[in-house]
């Protein structure tokens, strides 16, 4: 049996990651350095845990989750427990990139990372659209 070509294999976790981290070194000032501060976490699927307290039945609905308090609601008084973190759900990822056909796995995570950060920020609909292309 032959290897398959390159381009045939799924990305992997890590592979997904490095795009993530990718998208966030393509934010516009001010927001790149902040963003740099939100902890990027890959994983194949949503715990049920997610699931539950989103309201969410199947898995594969969730490709991202922002997991932490907006900047917009934070206080210099807030004790800082735990860190902010995205959340990137790697099976839904790819199913959503195979469904379209249309885009690249790395426009598709870009545009999930900037959704998920768009929480983070507290950015409306018009502010995501200047920065992620996708929303035009």
């Amino acid at each position: 049996m032959t290897n398959p070509a390159p381009d045939s294999l799924a990305p992997t976790l890590a592979f997904i990651e490095q795009l993530a981290h990718e998208a966030v070194s393509t934010l516009p000032e001010p927001f790149r350095e902040p963003a740099t501060h939100v902890r990027l976490r890959v994983e194949d699927f949503p715990d049920d845990d997610m699931l539950e307290a989103l309201g969410v039945d199947d898995a594969f609905d969730l490709t991202g989750l922002y997991d932490g308090i907006p900047l917009t609601e934070k206080s210099t008084d807030d004790q800082v427990t735990r860190p902010d973190v995205v959340w990137l759900f790697r099976r839904p990822i790819l199913d959503e990139w195979a469904e379209r056909g249309n885009v690249s796995i790395c426009e598709l995570v870009t545009h999930v990372v900037i959704h998920e950060l768009a929480h983070h920020f507290g950015w409306s609909d018009d502010d995501i659209a200047t920065v992620d292309p996708w929303w035009e």
